[in-house]
């Protein structure tokens, strides 16, 4: 009696937890009894075979050609291969005295006429999961131009099952938009905000804090500010979700990251580093830390300015704030006069002046379209350009939202005129990162 190898497969983890992989064992069993065969072991795999590569196929190769049994059985032709290269490797059996048999298949395949039609069949197979590729990523493309995401949402949303938009996530939404926020700021390093995001809770969807590589995908993801960017193809899309952050905010930390903003972090994170510079020859003062005080330092050898202690500069700062104060009447008057100048022409017209350069961003992004079907540009480029159009149209669009509430601004000037009614005493008790802005 000859003993051969039993071969099953399905194409995900899921699919193995069906009835699948029994039903194709007890197919093999069966026909290993009715031809005289012993199935001396099993190889079960749950991975596709569009691609070469399976592992457990390979383990299962190479034993055979070390004559660890006389041949295998297999469900059917597409459960061994649905690629060319993999056939091949099960074809050469055959040509090597190992047997190849089809439990539910009556094809001999030592002879021509059934290698043939073997051969026919892994073919169409073959064909099948190109075609099946080819409406999956075409139906993909089609969700994505709709402004759908079809994959798992990043931290800071929620999936909402298929065909559904994602949406932010009531927990992690608001950390997020902080994150963003404290990185343009400049105050932080990406160790340093892994570091207080994860002291304010902000943690995967398993539950651990994000590690310094999650924090950097998160700030360069402009998913938030609503453009969905492909990692693989680098294609960009206006995304028809629910944005975290504007436009604007995640330009300013791009820029951060870029080292465009200047340097973002010192290692004490001094008061007022990079604010002041010397009376007397304008260079800049630097800031280091003595025997618990913090001293700024001009740099120039020959300047006669040696340091100034921070309570000095504190105490200065203090005392010119303590200068500015407003009455009632004072912001009764700047209220009035701002509701005077919102309603002039010129300010009325800004919606106008923003929804002209909306138009004229449209057609360059048509020309720049045209630009990629002549050839005048590679996809690479494209994808560049294109990314850039769609976050400047979402900062105009916010703009245009501004411009349109303008009505609401004599409001929220009384508002921010209350607050520095007593811009001193709010100086003195803020904490230092308060202070520097």
């Amino acid at each position: 009696m000859k003993t051969c190898f039993g071969y099953v497969r399905v194409s995900t983890q899921k699919q193995g937890e069906g009835v699948s992989l029994q039903a194709q064992k007890e197919a093999i069993e069966t026909y290993a009894s009715h031809n005289n065969l012993t199935i001396s072991r099993w190889f079960e795999e749950k991975e596709t075979a569009a691609k070469s590569g399976r592992p457990i196929f390979t383990a299962m190769i190479r034993a055979l050609k070390k004559h660890q049994a006389d041949g295998v059985v297999l469900h059917k032709p597409d459960r061994a291969a649905r690629n060319p290269r993999d056939w091949v490797t099960l074809s050469e059996l055959s040509d090597a005295d190992i047997d190849v048999h089809f439990a539910t298949e009556t094809l001999d395949f030592r002879s021509r006429g059934g290698r043939l039609s073997a051969d026919i069949q892994a073919v169409i197979a073959a064909d099948y999961i190109r075609n099946l590729r080819e409406e999956t990523l075409k139906g993909i493309e089609g969700r994505l131009k709709q402004g759908h995401f079809p994959f798992g949402a990043p931290i800071g949303y929620l999936d909402n099952g298929g065909g559904k938009f994602k949406t932010p996530d009531p927990v992690r939404a608001p950390l997020i938009q902080l994150a963003f926020e404290l990185y343009a700021s400049g105050e932080h390093s990406l160790r340093s905000l892994q570091r207080e995001m994860a002291a304010r809770g902000l943690t995967s969807r398993g539950g651990r804090p994000l590690q310094k590589r999650g924090i950097e995908t998160m700030l360069a993801n402009p998913f938030y500010c609503g453009v969905i960017r492909i990692k693989t193809t680098g294609r960009t899309y206006e995304g028809a979700h629910q944005s975290l952050i504007s436009a604007a905010l995640y330009k300013r930390v791009q820029d951060v990251r870029a080292g465009k903003s200047g340097k973002k972090v010192t290692r004490h994170n001094h008061t007022y580093r990079g604010l002041f510079r010397c009376g007397l020859c304008q260079s800049a003062m630097t800031p280091e830390k003595q025997k618990g005080h913090v001293y700024y330092r001009c740099q120039q050898p020959a300047c006669a300015t040696k340091c100034v202690r921070e309570e000095v500069i504190e105490t200065s700062v203090h005392g010119l704030l303590r200068r500015v104060r407003m009455s009632n009447a004072d912001v009764s008057a700047l209220t009035k006069a701002a509701e005077e100048q919102l309603g002039t022409p010129a300010v009325q017209d800004q919606s106008k002046q923003i929804e002209l350069q909306l138009g004229n961003l449209k057609a360059r992004h048509e020309r720049l379209t045209d630009l990629l079907i002549d050839a005048a540009i590679d996809q690479d480029t494209f994808n560049q350009r294109k990314q850039a159009m769609l976050l400047e149209r979402a900062r105009l669009e916010e703009q245009l939202q501004e411009a349109l509430d303008i009505a609401k601004k004599p409001t929220q000037l009384r508002k921010f005129l209350e607050l520095i009614k007593n811009v001193a005493g709010l100086y003195q008790n803020a904490k230092p990162a308060e202070k520097r802005q």
